[in-house]
């Protein structure tokens, strides 16, 4: 498929050749402006700051004469559509992604081949031929605008939050449903942005956003200060309170989320895509103070599980392939830290199921995958299906079984199911394609 994709762009690139005889293109005239900023006592033109108004006349007439152009010439290339035809044709079978459990249910997304967004089922076993439909973004809007942005349950299931983007755009809104039922259980919250859902218990959950963009300029306002909420379930959203952010504590993103055992709130605070601070508060105490662990903006870090107070960071500092480090939380600051799983020369990343931490490496272009005590004894080194890349390995503490996903350049993406004591993986699903990778 991949190599079907660079072909078809090559032959387009063939088409606009000079040897290729094609209309000229006749580029619309884009006015230019007299805008002029000034840093540091040098001047720096602006001429095109006119087309940053999304929302002008000028702008939209802009784009509907470079339209136009585009797709003038794109619809006259002779063999456009028999390369549509041909993806069309290798794109159509059935995707299905690696369930997870939640409450008393498996869910998975599934595609039946051609779909937009992929929808969500839910079974009553992992191993139940039969599926129930959950929730189908495609039945959002007639027109496909509407996409689903998010989801997260509480921890036993029966309530979930899920986000959905209307035209594109990154402000969301925040539906609340009974798992059991599909019902909505309260009002919708409005204008959520770059910002995940995470609950406290079934009493509400943790949300970021930034204040209201002005009437107009929802797509294009300015966001600067992040601010992350507590909203609690059946109440107004112009009730939620205040956790973290805002103008006297300015960051631009800030995400808020609450460890499995419900005892702590861990909030990362960053003012770019790299680098982050670090918080906790101890939820169990009444009126608890957040806590830094780390502060500055230097490093990135996380953290991946905690047990009671003990809890498990996943960092950079000190280490650019990034280490596991312990710490307790009467004391999170750097200079307490201990190594769990120390640096390699290979860059790490960590995820846990079943009381054990699985440490993923990317090793000679290939997943390695290393399964760990919480003490960071060795367990194993997990045997993949092949050479390949492999994703997943996550699933609840509580959990006897994972799923991973595994793929290669002869290998279709397929399901595996992990059995997290034994150390044993076992097909779970393969993609119906006339293919057998064994050939290759």
């Amino acid at each position: 498929m991949i190599k079907l994709t660079i072909l078809a762009v090559a032959i387009l690139f063939a088409a606009c050749s000079p040897q290729t005889k094609m209309e000229k293109l006749t580029y619309p005239e884009s006015q230019k402006g007299e805008v002029v900023d000034t840093y540091h006592k040098q001047n720096v033109a602006d001429p095109y700051r006119w087309l940053e108004d999304d929302n002008s006349e000028e702008t939209k007439a802009w784009v509907a004469e470079q339209n136009k152009v585009t797709f003038g010439f794109l619809n006259k290339i002779p063999f456009r559509n028999k390369i549509k035809d041909r993806l069309t044709e290798i794109w159509n079978y059935e995707k299905v992604g690696a369930p997870f459990k939640e409450g008393d249910f498996y869910y998975f997304y599934k595609n039946d081949g051609l779909q937009n967004q992929s929808v969500i089922h839910r079974k009553n076993s992992e191993n139940a031929k039969e599926s129930e439909l959950f929730i189908d973004p495609n039945t959002f809007s007639t027109d496909g605008t509407i996409s689903m942005a998010g989801i997260s349950f509480t921890e036993d299931g029966s309530l979930v939050a899920y986000q959905i983007s209307e035209g594109g755009s990154d402000w969301r809104k925040v539906i609340v449903i009974d798992a059991k039922t599909k019902q909505m259980v309260e009002d919708t919250l409005v204008d959520v942005k770059f910002s995940g859902v995470s609950w406290k218990g079934n009493d509400g959950f943790y949300y970021s956003s930034y204040d209201k963009p002005k009437e107009g300029s929802t797509l294009s306002g300015l966001t600067q200060y992040h601010k992350l909420y507590y909203h609690k379930l059946g109440t107004k959203q112009n009730a939620d309170k205040l956790i973290f952010g805002g103008q006297n504590q300015a960051r631009r993103y800030i995400g808020g989320g609450v460890t499995n055992d419900g005892n702590y709130l861990v909030i990362s605070a960053a003012n770019s895509t790299s680098g982050n601070e670090l918080y906790i508060q101890d939820l169990t105490k009444e009126g608890s103070k957040i806590v830094a662990v780390k502060k500055g903006f230097d490093n990135d870090l996380y953290i991946v599980t905690n047990e009671g107070s003990r809890l498990l960071i996943h960092t950079n500092l000190g280490a650019p392939n990034n280490r596991l480090v312990e710490v307790d939380a009467a004391n999170p600051t750097s200079e307490n830290w201990k190594d769990v799983i120390p640096e390699t020369q290979n860059v790490l990343s960590v995820s846990t199921a079943g009381g054990y931490l699985f440490a993923s490496y990317m090793v000679d272009v290939k997943t390695q995958v290393m399964q760990y005590q919480y003490n960071g004894k060795l367990v194993r080194k997990i045997e993949l299906p092949s050479i390949g890349t492999a994703g997943g390995f996550g699933a609840k503490k509580e959990d006897k079984t994972l799923f991973y996903s595994f793929t290669s350049f002869t290998f279709p993406s397929a399901i595996y199911k992990y059995d997290i004591e034994n150390g044993t993986s076992e097909m779970y699903w393969k993609p119906a394609i006339d293919f057998n990778p064994e050939n290759f």
